[in-house]
């Protein structure tokens, strides 16, 4: 853990998890899917399948590639599987409210901060 770090703790099936102030998860090997429900309510987001769809593209993505998903593949990816309707910057920022897909999809999905977030 970092010395000058604030941490809170989230309650997920029982257990606490440590994450940051903002809700980044501290410990990348805490996270479960349990984390997306507990991270949610703490936000005030009501999960839906496309929340869902995107937080395990996220996920994979990392798994994969070592690195957080940058937005331009990932509008890509979703116009391909959505449509343009949908699959689109603004319809992204809609559903994920507090940050985006890229903030707010990253802290459900249990992965760090992108880089240059403070």
């Amino acid at each position: 853990m970092y010395p000058n770090m604030q941490t809170r703790k989230l309650i997920v099936n029982g257990q606490e998890v440590l994450t940051d102030s903002e809700g980044y998860i501290v410990y990348l090997d805490d996270w479960t899917e349990g984390f997306i429900e507990a991270q949610a309510e703490a936000e005030g987001l009501i999960l839906t399948d496309e929340h869902r769809e995107v937080i395990n593209f996220l996920r994979h993505y990392y798994q994969k590639h070592g690195v957080q998903c940058e937005v331009r593949k990932m509008i890509k990816h979703f116009k391909q599987a959505w449509g343009k309707e949908r699959g689109n910057s603004r319809y992204l920022h809609q559903i994920f409210p507090r940050g985006g897909p890229q903030k707010q999809g990253n802290r459900l999905a249990g992965l760090l901060r992108t880089k240059g977030e403070h």
